[in-house]
């Protein structure tokens, strides 16, 4: 008699962030917050509490101290007065910045740069996390030095990944990341049980994770209790400027964005735009129309 083997299906190996113990209600504290870069005021007397749990974003045009404010509270930049801190108990902060990737040790193998920083992951896991970066076989054994930027970003993110912490501070962290990458990121991020921070101009990302929006305006921090389409319907004007240039991309694209992932706000701004764009070439139809009449 002949037997059938089943086939083995491997369990997937969850994406998310190894977390320490919680930590205290309060994680981070700015107050009367005043700084300067040159000639340039980016803060006047701002105030900001953020507490444990809180999915926060940073938002504002470029330029606008958002960046300066994490570095502050990782104390690589002094404030001119006031002051920006983290609670003390149990804040164990995990830092992404914009220039992640250059801080890797290009004498580490792949898995060695893991290895580095983790305590009770077995080999076993560890290749599994890197598999879902399309690091594989013999892969995992190159030197980070003859990475291209592309497998650098990537591995900077696993690494970020698998370090313990209970405040995750991340700063354009889906810059150089393909789409697997920045879809893997949000199911760790929205999968994290402690607090977040986060600087970004990747509105999807930000839709996924955060619960409060704090908007960098006139120096100071505009605090919007709310997800990013909270904030979106409380700033009609900056939802129409952002759907406007969604309908300019995708029309300069072959593919465009869905509109499952656009807000309500967003939809309705599209929709207000076209509605004025359509009602401008008529009337252009007309004057025409009328000019050939007379001549």
């Amino acid at each position: 008699m002949v037997r059938i083997e089943k086939p083995r299906f491997h369990k997937r190996i969850p994406f998310n962030f190894t977390q320490a113990e919680r930590s205290g209600k309060r994680v981070v504290s700015i107050k009367n917050l005043t700084h300067s870069f040159g000639p340039k005021q980016l803060f006047e007397d701002a105030n900001l509490e953020i507490e444990r749990g809180q999915r926060v974003a940073f938002i504002g045009p470029n330029g606008c101290g958002k960046s300066t404010i994490l570095k502050m509270l990782m104390g690589n930049l002094e404030a001119d007065e006031g002051e920006v801190k983290m609670g003390e108990h149990n804040i164990l902060p995990n830092y992404f910045e914009q220039n992640q990737a250059e801080a890797l040790d290009l004498d580490l193998t792949v898995i060695q740069t893991l290895t580095q920083v983790t305590t009770d992951w077995k080999d076993t896991d560890i290749k599994g996390l890197l598999g879902r970066f399309m690091f594989k076989g013999e892969d995992i054994n190159k030197k980070v030095g003859v990475l291209s930027g592309g497998e650098k970003a990537k591995l900077a993110l696993a690494k970020f990944i698998v370090t313990k912490s209970t405040l995750l501070i991340l700063d354009e962290p889906t810059n150089h990341l393909d789409i697997p990458s920045k879809e893997l990121l949000e199911e760790a991020v929205r999968s994290f049980e402690g607090t977040i921070i986060a600087v970004s101009h990747d509105r999807y990302f930000l839709k996924q994770i955060v619960s409060r929006v704090i908007e960098v305006k006139d120096n100071k921090l505009m605090d919007y209790d709310g997800n990013y389409d909270y904030y979106l319907e409380m700033n009609k004007e900056i939802a129409e400027k952002q759907a406007f240039r969604e309908e300019t991309i995708a029309n300069a694209a072959p593919k465009m964005k869905a509109k499952s992932k656009m807000s309500k706000a967003e939809k309705a701004a599209m929709k207000k735009q076209k509605a004025q764009a359509f009602s401008a070439k008529k009337q252009k139809g007309k004057v025409s129309k009328n000019a050939k009449r007379w001549n």
